[in-house]
This record gives structure tokens, sequence and C-alpha cells, in this order.
């Protein structure tokens, strides 16, 4: 296990395990669009730094998140993009968390960056049954651009 440091998260990851598990994963595999244009951007490496020096340094493609998913727009989208949530799940434990407001039993508090906000915790949805145990999940939220050379879509509006 090599521990590591992530703005207050102390973490032990198993390097191995999980440079394992990504060799063998596949790229995100949704069709939509936001999905697609998630993959555009990170296949481009157009993720925060500070994001890409994790995985990086993890061996973990960008395009191979374990959950993406846009959690909203508003008009303004075109200045100031998409609302992502997005993960990476990695062989190991979390040690210690930041001072904060947990998100719930499994998750530490959100940690804000310039870029967007950082949480690390425990996701208990199967993204491969062989993940090896035990395991956490770095996920982010983050404003992304549109980059796709189609409509963004719109919001879904409830029937009445």
């Amino acid at each position: 296990m090599t521990e590591f440091e992530w703005n207050g998260y102390r973490v032990e990851v198993d390097e191995k395990a999980t440079r394992d598990c990504y060799a063998r994963a596949e790229p995100w595999g949704c069709e939509c669009g936001h999905c697609r244009n998630f993959l555009a951007l990170a296949g481009a490496r157009r993720l925060p730094g500070e994001i890409l020096d994790i995985l990086d340094r993890l061996s973990i493609p960008p395009e191979k998140a374990t959950y993406v998913c846009v959690l909203g727009y508003d008009e303004s989208w075109r200045e100031k993009g998409l609302l992502y949530q997005i993960s990476w799940r990695m062989a190991g434990t979390i040690v210690d968390r930041p001072a904060g407001k947990d998100n719930g039993q499994e998750w530490g508090p959100l940690v804000k960056r310039p870029w967007g906000g950082m949480l690390l915790g425990h996701e208990s949805f199967p993204v491969e049954p062989d993940f090896p145990m035990p395991h956490f999940d770095l996920d982010i939220s983050l404003y992304l651009p549109w980059i796709l050379d189609e409509p963004v879509e719109g919001p879904e509006e409830e029937e009445t």
C-alpha cells in the first residue's frame, strides 16, 4: 500500500491492484450526449490538472471513470458549462478525512477546489464485480464545457 494525501484526505492505495483493474476496464460506456462529451474531454485531458495528476500517478486513464452523471445545468450553461459528477474507484482505504461535515455515513466532507469539489468515500454500487476489497471512490463535481458538434440535450420537462 502506498500512502497519499489529497486535500486533507489521507489514503492508502494498493497501486498494483488498482492498475490491474483499470488495465482490464473499458472506458465509460454510456452513449448519451453528456457522457460522450465527458469522454471527449477526458480523452483530450481537459480535466483539472490536480485530478489528472492523481489519476496518472495510479495509471488510471481519465476516460475509464466508474461513474459519470450530469447533475444539471441552466440557461447560462454556455458560459459556465454543465455540472458533472465523476468518480474513479481505487483499491485501498481512507485513513483520515479532513475536518468538515461528512456527506453521509460512507462519505467524507466535500473539499472545495478552484475547479469544483472533491470527496472520497465508499459507493456500494458495484462498478466491477472483481474490484478488490477494500476500495473507495474519488468523486469530483465540476462544470465542464460542451465540446461536441451537436446540440446539448435540454432538461427533460415533466408532464403535468
